[in-house]
């Protein structure tokens, strides 16, 4: 499928309702994270929505133009991308916690899922649609990273096994120094990677949480998410990773 963008403007939703850390990466970028391969897909949030799909729990608006995707919510928000992703890969965006004064600028919650996919949908189709609320996505098999979540105090990893009410967390997954939290209005740059066992984030040039999966996640959706926030997202692409990059 073509990585262009679609083809309608405007807003997408109104609101209604045991790991081992990894010695290192194999390659970095200047400005930090893996090294992409060719380009998969590619979204500049110039020709509207029909590319994603909003579960908004409470109100609050979506809006995708002029080159970026704002998050504006009262409650939880998950916005999915509608291709199915298939590493190795990595997924990269940019990002702004907004702090302008505006009624849900609170600079907290920069979060994402990725190689995401629903036990109880049928092979190869997305996650069935959600309310929105954190706990309903619990039963997922997924890889997640909460960035600044609890009003910004902490920046955590899980790896979500498909039961309600069981998020796994382990104890060097679990942030809370001031340098991994988010900074108000200030972009930048997130990069997923799912490289057969090898998962990781970073944040510019800085891997903050690597994983190595024993059974990993090797296709699945993205979604950002975030709770009762305003975040900006841009240039978002996601390439392959060849046989010889796989960066933790």
């Amino acid at each position: 499928m073509s990585p262009g963008p679609a083809t309608r403007r405007g807003v997408l939703a109104l609101g209604a309702g045991g790991a081992i850390a990894l010695a290192g990466c194999a390659r970095s970028l200047t400005g930090g994270g893996p090294v992409p391969g060719p380009r998969l897909y590619a979204d500049d949030f110039r020709d509207g929505p029909d590319r994603w799909r909003v579960e908004l729990e409470r109100g609050g608006a979506v809006s995708m133009r002029d080159g970026v995707m704002e998050i504006d919510t009262e409650g939880g928000c998950t916005v999915w991308f509608r291709e199915e992703l298939r590493g190795p890969a990595v997924i990269r965006y940019d990002a702004v916690a907004v702090a302008e004064g505006g009624p849900h600028d609170r600079v907290s919650d920069l979060n994402c899922f990725w190689m995401a996919t629903d036990p109880g949908a049928p092979p190869g189709t997305p996650p069935r649609p959600r309310s929105g609320a954190f706990a309903d996505y619990d039963d997922l098999l997924a890889y997640y990273v909460g960035q600044g979540g609890n009003g910004n105090t902490t920046t955590r990893m899980r790896r979500y096994i498909g039961e309600p009410a069981n998020r796994p967390l382990l104890p060097q997954h679990d942030l809370s120094a001031p340098e991994h939290m988010l900074r108000p209005n200030i972009r930048q740059t997130v990069s997923l990677v799912a490289a057969g066992p090898r998962i990781a984030y970073w944040r510019d040039d800085v891997r903050v949480f690597a994983l190595d999966d024993p059974q990993p996640y090797t296709r699945g959706w993205f979604g950002v998410r975030t709770t009762a926030s305003r975040l900006r997202i841009s240039n978002f692409r996601v390439h392959a990773l060849g046989t010889d990059d796989r960066p933790g």
